[in-house]
């Protein structure tokens, strides 16, 4: 029994085998499905993560790793050999510097714990979104994660300053350091950021902190057409002097439907628009800053660049008009089946392409519904497909209707959910084969059996 090769080396709590994985779930949409897995392992230390590995190395055993299970394209989907590594119980927060504005993780720690550690020291860490409550910093790491400021802070890589990584082979790299300019040598610690599991298990890091804004605002503005969404994105960061940092485009079928739902999602602005955008900025002044994105609505308002705004100007405002935006179950609870997309693609191609795509399933009827909304400011799009049957058939046309121009475009199949089981067959339509071709050289230099998350991303 697999199991058994780990039990001088980890407490019997800390293995999950037999009926024990009835209660386990590869997914959170998926917690009605018990695990396949040789077993479920525990770790608590980067010392017990190594162990499990050289273990798992030696016998030849595929590895998965399992963090908060919000992944959207299959990174932790399991096979009935494999072993799991939960990072669950390496949760601790170990440190937050406010003089270096640095904190210091285990893999485990929940992202909204974090925030709510940072805010007792008047800092922020800026990454955002929607399943915050329950996705791990391990994992949002190996995903290269994104989310609402990627405008203001960029990408998860952009606020990584160090990380400690077991390989497959059981070798512990640690490099915790908190300094922003390292320019010695290759930035190997890039290497693991995005490989969802593939190359390493990530045990530690150190994150880039900021201060706390002291002001947080939002608005929706309504639009009529995509040319004046990217008028107001300039209109707005070029007026903002830095302060903006979310920029979030919602499509009319898409707004009506996630303000429909129940009273605590009531529209902001009435269903009169083809284009909805919501606005966050932060800064140092409530005051000047409340009054600064008046001036800048005000303005695009005689301008004619949009049709009509209404701004938040309480928490619990803000805190309603981001509820709309990420409430993403508005929109699954009433399909059939889902089908989810996570595209970027140039900026201004986006309205039309989406115009495209909204008319292609029109006209194929394979669709029950058609949802597009997103991070417009960096060029991420997602859709939301709902389709009557889960068949491979329907999954696959669904696929070519989203991705076909995707390539012509110069875009990407995934900007920020990563490749997984699922984008396999699309990566290259992002990627040349002299660039897949590197990519499984480094796999094959650093987990030379193939244990690591096997059969992921490539």
């Amino acid at each position: 029994m697999i199991h058994t090769l780990f039990a001088d080396h980890l407490s019997t709590k800390q293995i999950i085998h037999g009926a024990g994985l009835k209660s386990r779930y590869h997914h959170i949409w998926h917690m009605d499905e018990p695990l396949a897995a040789a077993c479920v392992l525990l770790p608590e230390s980067t010392q017990q993560v190594s162990t499990i590995l050289k273990i798992c190395h030696d016998h030849g055993l595929a590895v998965v790793t399992h963090g908060g299970l919000t992944n959207l394209v299959g990174s932790t989907e399991t096979k009935e050999n494999d072993v799991v590594i939960s990072l669950e119980r390496m949760n601790q927060i170990e440190e937050i510097d406010s003089e270096s504005r640095t904190a210091t993780v285990q893999a485990g720690v929940i992202l909204e714990e974090l925030h709510r550690a940072t805010d007792k020291q008047e800092l922020l860490f800026p990454l955002n979104f929607g399943a915050r409550g329950s996705a791990q910093i391990g994992g949002i790491i190996a995903t290269n994660a994104g989310g609402l400021r990627v405008l203001k802070y960029g990408m998860t890589r952009h606020l990584i300053l160090g990380l400690e990584v077991v390989l497959a082979d059981g070798t512990i790299v640690s490099n915790l350091r908190k300094i922003i300019k390292d320019n010695s040598g290759y930035d190997l610690k890039q290497l693991f950021i995005g490989s969802e599991g593939t190359l390493g298990i990530i045990t530690k890091a150190v994150v880039k902190l900021v201060e706390k804004p002291k002001s947080r605002y939002a608005a929706y503005a309504g639009l009529k057409k995509y040319e004046s969404v990217i008028q107001l994105l300039k209109h707005i960061d070029a007026g903002a002097s830095g302060k903006l940092t979310g920029f979030e485009l919602i499509w009319k079928n898409t707004y009506e439907q996630l303000t429909s739902a129940s009273d605590a999602v009531r529209p902001p602005l009435p269903y009169d628009y083809e284009y909805y955008v919501l606005i966050e900025i932060q800064g140092a002044h409530p005051d000047k800053d409340i009054q600064l994105l008046e001036h800048l609505l005000e303005n695009a308002l005689e301008e004619e660049i949009i049709e009509d705004a209404v701004i938040a100007r309480s928490q619990s405002e803000v805190d309603w008009f981001f509820r709309i935006r990420e409430d993403v179950n508005n929109l699954v609870d009433f399909m059939p089946y889902d089908q989810h997309f996570d595209i970027s693609i140039p900026i201004p191609e986006i309205g039309r392409y989406i115009a495209r795509c909204y008319s292609r399933f029109r006209e194929s009827g394979i669709a029950t519904q058609v949802y597009a909304f997103g991070h417009v400011a960096d060029g991420n799009i997602h859709l939301m497909i709902g389709k009557n049957d889960t068949s491979k058939a329907t999954k696959e046309a669904i696929d070519h209707l989203v991705y076909q121009e995707i390539e012509t475009l110069n875009g990407s199949v995934s900007a920020e959910h990563g490749i997984g089981n699922h984008k396999k067959a699309y990566l290259k339509f992002s990627k040349s084969d002299s660039e897949i071709a590197i990519m499984k050289a480094l796999k094959n230099q650093l987990d030379p059996k193939g244990i690591m998350n096997p059969g992921k991303i490539f």
